[in-house]
């Protein structure tokens, strides 16, 4: 076959290719990833969780979402999924990770389900239904009228809604480039425990309160990020972690600052990518700093100021993250039996004389909590063993640890410095709900506080937190530890200097 002149010119000077086209080879990748998103916005009128008596929604602020990262290395897929929601009760992860594996394949040890605490979200507790049913008339009347309690039907839509999301993701999924990198955010997130002249830590004792003295705890500044771009360099997705309460509450149902979180991504990168927030060790951080003279934002602006301050940072991560297109994906889990710790007899009787008075007659928060401590003694004979699972999910270089718990930063401190891999994730509130899981130094001589107090939602063992640390280190660095990517580095000077550069002053 003979060439037309013109194309004979070409390939001489190295310009035609097979085909009798220019192309560059289209790069490879060994990872796939794919995202989603589903709407769970609960109704108005619907309850409102976050609280230990009854509130309902009144009014619609923005869409509370299923938001879920999937990976695939080939050998082994997984899901990471960050809910807007208060809490996660544990039927709905089984129940998920069941139909998941029915319409997937993916195993449920590989799906990794996280609340972002958003107490302006949708009725998944505190109480369950059908929990309380084997009790006295007295104790369900407390549970199931007096209490915040989970709607059954907003149960069942919420697990359809993550089983669809993931069979979505999973469906989408396409080979990506991966990027991994911490940023740092120091000016949002408070601990709320602060040491006080008497010797005890009180939670939020108020702002300008002469009788505090220094912070009781500490914070965890990182912004953890991935970032996935497919391979024309179009962002697929994003997954943050970072540490603080969802508790700005901008005005009605809402994601809370995750919103914000997620405008500031999608705005500043021009993009409709997904964004997948997995909720930190932050059950003694909040937006709140109590040492701070300043009077406090309004609520729409304290939810803008904390997720877009959060949302820059992930920005800036991603901009200066290496990819890569190797990432393992490899999974661990366990599930823990941890005891509760029970009320004694006293105070259960007390706290039963209390409910026999009439409601009005007793100061609120003494109500409040001698209702729990009768609901927990309930609680503490059905159920004395309590599921906390530990799970975690390696995606590369990461690796995100579980736990069930509103659980204390140092923990989560703990286990970024044990674990061998170089981005660690904590995930609290994550495949289950056991409440505030406080340090064991929290229960000490100069501890107390809100988290400490015994509930029908908080009660575990005092050492749960550090059971929990222990396993999620543990199962972590049982997994081979990934090299961090790294930018291409420059080949060998070999050539010239700039020839507009390389010259003495010229002063005249």
């Amino acid at each position: 076959m003979r060439l037309p002149l013109l194309l004979v010119g070409l390939c001489s000077v190295g310009l035609c290719s097979v085909g009798l086209h220019a192309q560059t080879p289209v790069p490879t990748s060994n990872i796939k990833a794919g995202f989603a998103e589903r709407d769970i916005t609960p109704g108005i009128g619907m309850e409102q969780p976050g609280g230990y008596s009854k509130g309902f929604h009144k009014s619609f602020h923005d869409a509370c979402k299923v938001r879920v990262a999937l990976f695939d290395d080939g050998k082994k897929r997984a899901a990471v999924i960050g809910l807007d929601a208060l809490v996660l009760p544990r039927q709905i992860v089984l129940d998920a990770r069941a139909q998941i594996e029915k319409a997937t394949g993916i195993t449920g040890d590989a799906v990794l389900i996280c609340a972002s605490h958003s107490h302006s979200s949708g009725p998944v507790g505190m109480v369950m239904p059908g929990e309380y049913d084997t009790a006295s008339d007295l104790v369900k009347k407390l549970a199931y009228e007096e209490s915040s309690c989970a709607d059954a039907g907003y149960l069942l839509r919420v697990t359809s809604e993550i089983v669809a999301g993931v069979v979505a993701a999973d469906r989408g999924k396409v080979p990506v480039q991966l990027g991994f990198g911490f940023g740092h955010e120091d000016k949002v997130a408070f601990n709320r425990r602060l040491r006080m002249k008497n010797g005890q830590s009180w939670s939020h004792p108020g702002a300008g309160n002469p009788d505090i003295l220094e912070y009781a705890g500490p914070i965890d500044p990182q912004v953890g990020v991935i970032g996935a771009w497919d391979m024309q360099g179009q962002l697929v997705g994003v997954v943050v972690n970072y540490a603080c309460h969802a508790t700005t509450n901008p005005g009605g149902i809402s994601a809370n600052w995750i919103q914000y979180l997620e405008k500031t991504i999608q705005g500043g990168l021009g993009t409709h990518a997904p964004i997948v927030f997995m909720q930190g060790a932050c059950g003694d951080v909040t937006q709140v700093d109590n040492l701070s003279p300043n009077q406090r934002p309004k609520s729409e602006e304290w939810s803008q100021y904390v997720g877009s301050r959060i949302g820059a940072e992930a920005i800036r991560t991603l901009l200066a993250m290496p990819k890569t297109t190797t990432a393992p994906v490899e999974t661990r889990q366990e599930v823990l039996k941890v005891k509760r710790r029970p009320p004694s007899p006293q105070r259960v009787a007390k706290s039963l004389e209390i409910m026999q008075k009439p409601k009005n007659t007793v100061e609120p928060t003494e109500w409040i909590f001698a209702k729990e401590i009768v609901m927990l003694d309930h609680l503490n004979q059905t159920v004395p063993l309590v599921d906390c699972e530990v799970q975690c999910v390696k995606i590369g270089p990461a690796c995100f640890v579980s736990n069930p718990a509103e659980y204390f930063v140092q923990y989560g401190l703990d286990i970024k410095k044990g674990s061998q891999h170089a981005f660690t994730f904590p995930c609290e509130l994550s495949n289950g709900i056991v409440g505030y899981v406080p340090t064991e130094e929290a229960f000490g001589p100069n501890g107390g506080g809100y988290e400490t107090r015994l509930t029908a939602y908080s009660n575990l063992e005092i050492t749960a937190g550090t059971q929990m640390a222990n396993k999620g280190i543990e199962l972590a660095n049982q997994m081979k530890a990934e090299p961090k990517p790294e930018h291409p580095k420059i080949p060998p000077f070999a050539g010239k200097p700039w020839m507009y550069g390389n010259v003495p002053p010229e002063l005249e």
